[in-house]
Formats: C-alpha cells, sequence, structure tokens
C-alpha cells in the first residue's frame, strides 16, 4: 500500500486541478491512517474577502451532523434510557404528524436508519433560541405520512430533528447543542466543532456559495450565498453544525476504537459503537459497481470491491462535504468544500485515498450508456413530489424523457431556485440519466418499483423517496 506522506502531493495536485476545472472557491480536507494524520488547505473562505483556507478553517458539515445526532441517542441506549424499537413518543409525547397511528407507533430505530415515512424535508424557520427544535417538533403535526413506517428507506431530515428533541428531552437539557457539547464534543476534545454562529465567529469560518446566472456548462462565477446558516430547528439533523477536516477525521477514530476518547475515557460502548454500523435497510440497487449500500444507525454503508466502507455527506447551501472510513484499514478521510462543483474533486479524492490506503475500488462517476438502453416511457412519466422538491417527468416531442426539478414550500423560500429541466435516456430498465453534464456530472433517478399497470409509484433522487400525485390535483396516488 502506499504511505499517507507519499499520497500527499497527489492530492494537493487533485484539489488544485477540480478547484479550477469546477469553480470551487475552497477545500480543506484530512486523511488519517490510524495515529497519522495529515492535511491539505487550498483556496479561500470567502470570496469578497479573500481569505485563506487553512487547514484549522471552519466548513459547514451538513448531513455528517446525523452521525452525531445518532452517537447521542445510541449514548442514551448505554444508560438503559432509551430502548430503540420503542415509539418515539415514549420520549417524545409531543411528537404527532397527520396520521395518528403512524406517529404512536415509528420507533426510534425506524427514525435513525430513516424509514419513519414522514415528510423529511422540513426547513421550517423557528427562530434562534433555545427553543427552535421543540417548536419544530411540536409543529409536525399535520405534516403527512408519506409510507407507512418501515415500509421504505427515504432519506429523512425531519426525523433526526425528532431525535434531537428526543435527547434534549432525556437529558434535561436546555437544547440539542448542549447535550453535543456536553456529551461528545468535549469529552472527545473537538476544539475545533460547533453549532452556533458566535462560536463560529472565534475561527476562520467558510461561507456557501452559489452559481451566478446560466445554467449547465455555462453557469457564471461563483457568488457569496444570501446567507450563512439553515435554521437552528434543524441543527440535530445538520442545518449549522460546523467543524474543521481534522476534528471530522478524530471523530472517525472514535469510532474506529469502539467507542473511546483519546485520553482512554469510554464515551460510547463498544456493542453500541457496532450495533450503529449494521445493517438496518437496504436501499435500491443501482450500480453494479457497488454490492450493497445500507444504512445502519445514523451511518451509511457500502460494500465496494475490496472492502467495506462507512460515512456520511453533507450539503447546506453552498457548501458540500464527505465523512468516509474503511474500517478494515483504518483510513478515513474528510473533505470539506464551499462551493461550485465539488463532485468531481471530492469523487477524486476518495477514489486515490480509498484506492491507495485502504486497496478499495471506488467505482466511476455514471455516464450515459452507448447505445442507450431502451426504457418504457409508461414507468416513468408523471410527477414526483417531496415536501421539498417536484419532480415532472414528460415525453418530449421526439417521444424522449425530460424532468423538470423545482424545489417547493420552505425549501423553495430558502434558495430562490428556479425549475431546471434536463433531457433524460435509459441507464437501466429502472433508471434514467441526464443526457447533458453539469460541471463532468451526470445526475439519475431510480425507480425501482411498478405497480400493477407499471408505473413507478415512487423514485428515488439520491436518497430521497419522491411520491407519484395526481397530476391534475396534487394529491397522492392511491397506488403510493
Amino acid at each position: 500500500m502506499t504511505k499517507l506522506a507519499d499520497l500527499v502531493p497527489e492530492l494537493k495536485d487533485i484539489i488544485e486541478r477540480y478547484r479550477r476545472e469546477d469553480s470551487v472557491p475552497g477545500v480543506s480536507l484530512a486523511v488519517r491512517v490510524g495515529d497519522e494524520v495529515v492535511e491539505c488547505a487550498s483556496g479561500v473562505l470567502n470570496l469578497s474577502t479573500g481569505v485563506e483556507v487553512t487547514p484549522d478553517s471552519l466548513f459547514q458539515i451538513g448531513s455528517i451532523t446525523k452521525t452525531f445526532t445518532a452517537t447521542l441517542v445510541m449514548q442514551l441506549v448505554d444508560e438503559g434510557l432509551v430502548d430503540l424499537d420503542q415509539p418515539v413518543r415514549t420520549y417524545v409525547p409531543e411528537f404527532s404528524v397527520a396520521d395518528r397511528e403512524a406517529a404512536e407507533t415509528v420507533t426510534v430505530r425506524q427514525l435513525l436508519c430513516h424509514t419513519g415515512g414522514f415528510d423529511g424535508d422540513v426547513f421550517d424557520d423557528f427562530g434562534r433560541g433555545d427553543d427552535a427544535v421543540t417548536r419544530y417538533v411540536e409543529a409536525l403535526k399535520d405534516r403527512d405520512q408519506v409510507f407507512p413506517p418501515g415500509r421504505l428507506f427515504s432519506y429523512c431530515n425531519s426525523g433526526f430533528s425528532v431525535l434531537g428533541r428526543l435527547v434534549e428531552r432525556v437529558r434535561e437539557l436546555p437544547s440539542w447543542d448542549a447535550a453535543l457539547r456536553k456529551h461528545l464534543i468535549e469529552p472527545l476534545g473537538l476544539a475545533h466543532t460547533v453549532t452556533l454562529a458566535e462560536e463560529a465567529i472565534m475561527f476562520r469560518a467558510a461561507v456557501g456559495h452559489i452559481d451566478g446566472e446560466g445554467e449547465g456548462e455555462n453557469v457564471a462565477e461563483q457568488r457569496v450565498a444570501p446567507f450563512w446558516q439553515f435554521p437552528r430547528s434543524g441543527a440535530p439533523a445538520g442545518a449549522t453544525p460546523c467543524a474543521g477536516a481534522r476534528d471530522l477525521v478524530d471523530w472517525a477514530g472514535f469510532h474506529l476504537s469502539g467507542g473511546l476518547a483519546p485520553d482512554g475515557t469510554r464515551v460510547l460502548s463498544p456493542e453500541s459503537a457496532a450495533a450503529m454500523l449494521k445493517a438496518q435497510t437496504v436501499l435500491p440497487d443501482v450500480d453494479e459497481d457497488v454490492a450493497s449500500t445500507c444504512w445502519g444507525l445514523g451511518w451509511q454503508l457500502l460494500e465496494l470491491k475490496g472492502g467495506r466502507v462507512f460515512g456520511h455527506g453533507g450539503a447546506t447551501l453552498g457548501q458540500a462535504s464527505l465523512l468516509e472510513v474503511a474500517p478494515d484499514s483504518g483510513v478515513a478521510f474528510a473533505v470539506l468544500t464551499n462551493g461550485g462543483g465539488p463532485t468531481r474533486l471530492i469523487h477524486a479524492i476518495r477514489s486515490r485515498v480509498l484506492g491507495e490506503l485502504a486497496g478499495i475500488e471506488v467505482p466511476r462517476l455514471p455516464e450515459p450508456p452507448i447505445p442507450a438502453i431502451e426504457v418504457d416511457p409508461r414507468r416513468f412519466v408523471g410527477r414526483y413530489q417531496t415536501v421539498g422538491a417536484y419532480y415532472d417527468i414528460k415525453q418530449d416531442a421526439e417521444g424522449g424523457l425530460v424532468v423538470e426539478i423545482g424545489l417547493r414550500g420552505a425549501l423553495q423560500e430558502i434558495r430562490g431556485q428556479e425549475p431546471k429541466t434536463h433531457r433524460l435516456t435509459g441507464f437501466s430498465p429502472t433508471v434514467l440519466i441526464g443526457r447533458e453534464p453539469t460541471r463532468g456530472v451526470y445526475m439519475r433517478l431510480a425507480f425501482p418499483e411498478a405497480d400493477a399497470d407499471g408505473r413507478a409509484p415512487h423514485l428515488y433522487a439520491g436518497v430521497r423517496a419522491a411520491i407519484r400525485v395526481d397530476d391534475t390535483q396534487g394529491t397522492r396516488d392511491t397506488e403510493a
């Protein structure tokens, strides 16, 4: 295997190449093998100020936060205060959704592995007070139950805010942030991990950047995002936390150790650390090169050629991140970015780190097959939506498939993005892929199931399930 120090020049070259080609303002990278850690930083934290990225700079980590929230829950399991298979309302009696029966039965485990079934991308703002998560959970009472608890995997930010409220209540602390600091940040010595803006300002902190005018390969230069953080009500799901890359690989090291802090203190039981890495649900097959994609208790689990990987990605407004771990070789890396098109950069780093240091082959980014796979349009045509987005798939004049993708609800109000249209072609009989790339990356939509009429009742956009709805009345299809 390649030595870690020998890989650094190549990693720096990768960062500089893709930063330039894909308009990524700034990057921070940390790679850990055993107890050895190297760090790389490049670019700027803010295009308006020109402040440079340093290895100790903070970036928003987005949904990597979910692994922290899951660990806080598992600490409660260790103490006998929470049973994963009890209904969530055992610990959060104020929790409810529109389907009262589902609200009474959905379990803690189902929220941890994204099978709770209720609207997942609720980004309502309840201010910056310590009661933000409490008010958020209370307001879920009229939200739709999209499918029965346990029926399907569908990535659910809302469920992790509910778990954050569980932590607040059981710990009898004023906020999820307070629980995070007391039970994880301080015991693990994560000095560059914060949740509040007034904490982040004490460090070099990245701002997000978004595209200017134009589409596809012709987008204009990056500009600073119109706001810095998502609402605090979504903090347990990833709306607010920031960290340095070194803290994230140290966080990975904590899980690799089976729950020991650097000073040897037991912070999580080895049984709970192991349980978090056991598959709870299997995602639909999309890639032939991935043996399986599963979700554990907070962690995404992959079986790739050459070994196992666990980790989590994150995205906020104009910032994207990835933390991944190859447990059999003790390799972990965290890459943090603040705008542009970071997918190719993150993929290239991932491929080199896992390939050279862990002997794991990372699949290539997908491209449209030549010739295209023939598909039956009846399976795909229709309107699908989540609480935060819609996907309107139609046939064009030539009989090809196109999709209009737009945001909905609070997410549209926050981001203010116009709908975008993509031409689609067959990737497999159940998966569509974009005909043209955006910064070299092709979008995919998966339709793993079909009803008696050959129509897909839902699609997967990444890890989110969007449910087919009636085109004329906007009600949920009865087959869903």
